[in-house]
C-alpha cells in the first residue's frame, strides 16, 4: 500500500470546514479529477453513503464508486474508492480521509491522507514512481483547492501551513 499525508491550516473553524467538505455537493468543486459526485440510492448523507464519481482524466471519464466509510461529525470523513461494478463488491482502489481538528483563534487543521493499492506485478512496479507522483500532485491539489473552498464559504482568505 502506498500513503500520502498533507497538513494544512484552514481559516475557519472546525466546524464550518466540516460543514463545507460534508456536503457532496461540493466535492467536484475541491476535489481534483472528479467532474461529478451523484448520490447512489437513498442514503445521501453519513457512513455508508454512496456516490458515482466521474473521473476527469483527459478524455477518458471512468465511473467509480466512492462510499463514505469513516464518518465523526466535525472531526473525520473517511472516503473509499472502488470500481464501478453494479451487484458485486470489489476490492477498494484507495482510500482518502479527512481529519480536522481545531487549532484555536476560529482556526482548523485540515489533514489529508490516502491509502492506495500499489501493483504487484512486474510492469506495475516500474510505473510506480510514476503513480506515485500523479496521486501526490493530486492529493496536495486537492487539499489546497479544499482549504481555499472553505476559506471562501466562512468569508476568510488566511493562508497558512502545517508541516
Amino acid at each position: 500500500m502506498g500513503h500520502i499525508k498533507y497538513a494544512s491550516d484552514v481559516g475557519a473553524p472546525v466546524e464550518t470546514a466540516f460543514i463545507y467538505t460534508d456536503n457532496p455537493a461540493f466535492v467536484p468543486e475541491w476535489m481534483a479529477g472528479i467532474t461529478a459526485f451523484e448520490p447512489v440510492g437513498t442514503d445521501g448523507h453519513g457512513a455508508g453513503a454512496v456516490y458515482a464519481a466521474i473521473l476527469g482524466l483527459g478524455v477518458w471519464r471512468p465511473t467509480v464508486e466512492c462510499e463514505i466509510t469513516q464518518y465523526r461529525p466535525n472531526a473525520v470523513i473517511g472516503y473509499t474508492l472502488r470500481r464501478r461494478r453494479p451487484g458485486k463488491v470489489t476490492p477498494a482502489l484507495g482510500t482518502l480521509t479527512l481529519s480536522f481538528d481545531p487549532l484555536g483563534y476560529g482556526r482548523a487543521v485540515l489533514t489529508s491522507e490516502v491509502d492506495y493499492r500499489s501493483a504487484r506485478r512486474l510492469p506495475g512496479r516500474l510505473c510506480a514512481t510514476m503513480v506515485h507522483a500523479a496521486l501526490q500532485w493530486l492529493v496536495r491539489r486537492s487539499e489546497s483547492q479544499l482549504r481555499r473552498a472553505i476559506e471562501e464559504f466562512h468569508g476568510t482568505d488566511l493562508v497558512g501551513r502545517i508541516a
